[in-house]
């Protein structure tokens, strides 16, 4: 199965954008109802993703609605629910009781991809992606560097981008989606934070311009002295009997059960 590893933020408030999004090669598409919309143009945003949602049928679109508490909450899970969107992104997920409150208005078939973006979230991962309706995890790394007040460092988010891989290891999840690289004209920092998120085990990434959607593939791509390491190790163990040593170091089964990852996750 080929897993999920660009999602794209568009707009919902600039229809002309959509196809351009569709087009831009990520494996999903995000119709963005929150944060990239101001408050006076909600109302048409929610208009424009409802037009698109019934059109497009090629693609594989997500809304994100605004999050609990806010004006337009209620508004957005309306047009959710009245589109039959399968898979929604929920912001600033926190608990599992707000999933079910979410569920009970839109109904239990649709799927949550929770975007987990505060302290309170990241406490209460076990019980978030242990959910049944949760499809994924995804970290908002500068929402949480706001509310905890933390600087951008990649060491003081450590903590937090481990939680993620491990509770979504632990409940069976497809390994977490990392945040945005804010700066959309610096292709090397996307490929250089998709690096360092794929070392950390996370699997997919946040993009905010169709312009990141290359790099953040690349990004995740193993590179090409991880993939020649793991073809001699499969080929070592295909060919040998007993125990087998590549490069000089003894190679047992989860080093080959690595190997074979790292070729599976070639595209």
């Amino acid at each position: 199965m080929k897993i999920e590893r660009t999602f794209l933020f568009v707009p919902a408030d600039r229809p002309e954008r959509f196809s351009k999004a569709v087009g831009s090669g990520a494996d999903v598409v995000i119709l963005d109802l929150e944060d990239a919309v101001l408050p006076e143009h909600k109302g048409f945003a929610r208009e424009q993703a409802a037009s698109f949602l019934a059109e497009e049928k090629g693609a594989r679109l997500i809304v994100r609605i605004n999050g609990s508490g806010t004006p337009w909450h209620q508004d957005d899970l309306a047009v959710v629910r009245a589109a039959g969107v399968g898979e929604i992104m929920l912001p600033k997920t926190s608990s599992a009781r707000q999933i079910e409150t979410v569920l009970d208005t839109i109904g239990e078939s649709v799927e949550i991809l929770a975007l987990v973006e505060t302290a309170e979230g990241i406490v209460n991962l076990t019980d978030i992606a242990g959910h049944p309706r949760i499809s994924r995890l995804a970290f908002g790394s500068i929402d949480l560097q706001v509310d905890i007040a933390i600087p951008d460092d990649r060491e003081a988010l450590l903590f937090a981008r481990a939680q993620m891989v491990l509770h979504s290891r632990a409940r069976g999840l497809l390994p977490p989606i990392d945040g945005v690289t804010a700066d959309v004209q610096d292709d090397e920092a996307v490929i250089a934070d998709c690096r360092y998120a794929r070392k950390l085990g996370f699997g997919g990434k946040l993009c905010i311009h169709p312009r990141q959607i290359s790099p953040a593939q690349q990004g995740f791509e193993p590179g090409q002295a991880e993939v020649e390491w793991a073809r001699e190790v499969t080929a070592a163990v295909s060919a040998g009997q007993g125990a087998v040593s590549v490069r000089g170091k003894m190679v047992d089964a989860p080093v080959v059960e690595y190997a074979r990852r790292v070729l599976a996750s070639c595209s």
